[in-house]
């Protein structure tokens, strides 16, 4: 066991956070233990058949049914996610109401159906073994994310406006690195806290907290606390307009549980309640289909395609130096920089050319673009027309450094040059695909057209306008109307 933990914190946990390959893993897992609680319960009652539940036609059916049913079940209860401080005994009970759920939903689809073929007894096993794997698989997955986050690894950066009856809280999120939440900074009038983390922590007087609106500005925040047992009014509102507009989430830590607003909900960190405030998508279960269509749409195409990656690859190869594909470091989620994969459509030294070639630029705003781009090779001007040059970013997808439709990943040195107001499209996922990619002559639109396109996506995303973008991409590459 000893040998496995090591392994796990050299190895494993670099490797997972290269490839942010946890949502696929855990629900992998997720699925295996309900497989495993079929063929338990199967083994039990039809052990003279041996072999696998499978190749009974009706287990196989009721699989197909129960799958998909006890996944959605975990996810409308909250269960499915690793949570981050929650008790073991919440996490419990969370799993046996899932199990308690599917055991009526079963009871009518086997009366409603009549499966009579199926002991009842099988239908009672089944969820007491499922409950069982799941609940128990989930709490080996929570110790070993603690393992993880206490590394310094998904973390959540934090700024906290506190004052003395916070202190009990900061501490809390200090000592335990497990949670992963790093305070970047504290806006206080307190002696008390000022004291005992000033040598840890950014302390700011709590009359300076406006500089918190240019701190969002330059730093990589993603929630601003309040935790002052006294409210400011017109304090919280300045910052909840702040935090809306670069999509920052903010949180009110709540004495009234029961308090509920339209554009706010109700979350908890640490047994604390908070009114949440956050001006994205932010319904977890329509995030969760997002997730799902990513992963099963990229690892289909990237399958269907695998022929053209190897032929485009070798054609690269051939006709000009360089590496196959290109790697460019892009901005994502609120500021993150990952690398972005894509065929290399230009010449080896395309970057370095990139510095004679400022003044022929052809769109406004920082982004570069030439519609007859001389650094562009043969193959890669087919690639460009074709759309083909995108399709590694698939691999960028799985790794959940983007979502098959968002706003475009910008460079850095583009996003330095935002306005206040464009940088809350960086408040979502990236996408290999949005509104401004599906637009005919897409490089003609203004820069801050352009910007307000992909606003205008967050403001009204669903999973209905995901599949239209997706399928008048589809349409747009045929068509070559984007280009």
């Amino acid at each position: 066991m000893g040998i496995f933990v090591a392994k796990y914190r050299l190895q494993i946990i670099p490797f997972l956070k290269k490839w942010n390959l946890v949502n696929i893993i855990l629900g992998s897992i997720d699925i295996f233990a309900i497989a495993f609680a079929f063929q338990c319960s199967y083994l039990i009652h039809y052990s003279d058949n041996g072999g696998l539940f499978i190749t009974d036609r009706n287990l196989l059916n009721l699989f197909l049914v129960v799958l998909p049913l006890w996944l959605s079940v975990l996810y409308f209860i909250k269960v499915a996610k690793i949570p981050r401080t929650k008790r073991y005994s919440v996490l419990f009970f969370g799993y046996l109401q899932s199990a308690i759920v599917l055991f009526f939903l079963l009871t009518f689809i086997y009366f409603v159906f009549k499966l009579y073929s199926i002991p009842r007894l099988f239908l009672i096993e089944l969820n007491l073994f499922g409950f069982l794997f799941l609940f128990f698989s989930r709490l080996l997955e929570y110790k070993v994310f603690k393992s993880y986050r206490a590394k310094g690894y998904n973390l959540i950066n934090v700024v906290l406006i506190a004052d003395d009856s916070s202190e009990l809280f900061i501490e809390g999120l200090l000592s335990n690195k497990e949670w992963g939440y790093r305070v970047f900074a504290i806006f206080t009038e307190s002696s008390s806290l000022k004291e005992k983390y000033e040598k840890k922590l950014i302390i700011l007087p709590g009359k300076f907290v406006k500089v918190l609106n240019d701190l969002m500005e330059v730093d990589l925040i993603d929630e601003v606390l309040y935790l002052k047992s006294k409210v400011d009014p017109s304090e919280v509102r300045e910052m909840i307009r702040s935090c809306e507009e670069l999509g920052v989430t903010f949180k009110l830590k709540l004495k009234e549980s029961k308090v509920k607003l339209t554009n706010a909900f109700n979350t908890e960190i640490a047994d604390e309640k908070f009114l949440t405030f956050i001006n994205v998508p932010h319904n977890p279960y329509l995030l969760a289909i997002k997730q799902i269509m990513d992963i099963i749409i990229s690892l289909s195409v990237i399958i269907v395609f695998s022929p053209i990656f190897i032929i485009a690859g070798a054609l690269i190869k051939l006709t000009s130096r360089g590496p196959v594909i290109f790697k460019q470091a892009r901005v994502g989620l609120r500021g993150r920089l990952f690398y972005l994969y894509k065929f290399r459509t230009m010449v080896a030294n395309a970057e370095a050319i990139r510095k004679d070639l400022g003044d022929k630029n052809e769109v406004d705003g920082p982004v570069f673009k030439i519609k007859d781009d001389p650094r562009v090779t043969k193959i890669g001007k087919f690639l460009r027309k074709s759309g083909l040059d995108e399709l590694p970013q698939l691999f960028n997808i799985l790794k959940g450094e983007m979502s098959l439709i968002g706003p475009r990943p910008p460079l850095q040195s583009e996003t330095l040059q935002y306005k206040r107001w464009q940088l809350r499209r960086l408040s979502v996922k990236p996408g290999l695909s949005c509104f401004w990619q599906i637009k005919p002559e897409r490089n003609n639109i203004r820069f801050d057209k352009w910007m307000e396109l992909d606003l205008a996506y967050i403001d009204n995303w669903s999973i209905r306008l995901d599949l239209l973008i997706l399928l008048k991409t589809v349409g747009t590459v045929f068509k070559r109307s984007g280009l």
